[in-house]
This record gives structure tokens, C-alpha cells and sequence, in this order.
């Protein structure tokens, strides 16, 4: 089954130059988890399946205290969170930048892992 939180936005502080350090930027994520919920169809019982709202808070915290110079890193410690959990099978984060280029909606990157 795929789980997916759709456009997450999040505040955080995100680039290399010396204006985008002083305040938070608007960050848009996306998650797409591909779970293995078979346990959790048949009980249905919450404990049987990932937590994504712990996941949500976990990088809403990861972006609220980040200073990263790059998306990519950012990027990845997302991935890194979503992958933590062992039922998920194949993880796939997407950020983006709104404010990145001024006539572009948004620079986004896309990382995703799998096992």
C-alpha cells in the first residue's frame, strides 16, 4: 500500500546565501511510502502500521531547526526519517523551494530509497 503526505508546509532555514539565512523560508514537502500494512488490514489495530503523523512531526522538527545550506541534505535527513521505520519497503521525498527563483513556482528535488 502507498501512504502518502501531500504537500506538507513547513518554515525553515534553507541556503547558501546571506539573505536566506535570516529568516525562515516556506518549504513544501511531499512523502510517498510504499508499507507493508497486511498485519494492520487484518487487526486494525493502529499499532500494526507506521505512525505517519509521528513522521510528520519528526520532519516538521527537522525543518523548524535546520540551517542546511543545501536542499539535497535536507532532502535526505527527510528520507532518512521516513525510512527509519522497517515496513516501509520503498520511501520517496520531495522538497521544494517556492521562493528559490523568481520566475520559477519552485525548485524541487525528489530522493528516494528503498530495501
Amino acid at each position: 500500500m502507498i501512504i502518502r503526505i501531500k504537500n506538507l508546509h513547513l518554515k525553515g532555514i534553507i541556503g547558501i546565501y546571506e539573505q536566506e539565512k535570516l529568516e525562515p523560508q516556506d518549504i513544501v514537502v511531499n512523502v510517498e511510502m510504499d508499507v507493508d500494512v497486511q498485519k494492520a488490514v487484518i487487526s486494525d489495530n493502529i499499532a500494526d502500521t507506521i505512525d505517519y503523523d509521528g513522521i510528520t512531526e519528526r520532519i516538521t522538527e527537522l525543518v523548524a531547526g535546520s540551517e542546511y545550506n543545501l536542499l539535497e541534505t535536507l532532502a535526505q535527513k527527510m528520507l532518512d526519517i521516513v525510512m527509519e521505520d522497517y515496513r516501509v519497503l520503498k520511501g520517496r521525498v520531495e522538497v521544494d523551494k517556492p521562493q528559490a527563483i523568481p520566475r520559477a513556482d519552485s525548485v524541487s528535488l525528489c530522493c528516494e530509497a528503498k530495501r
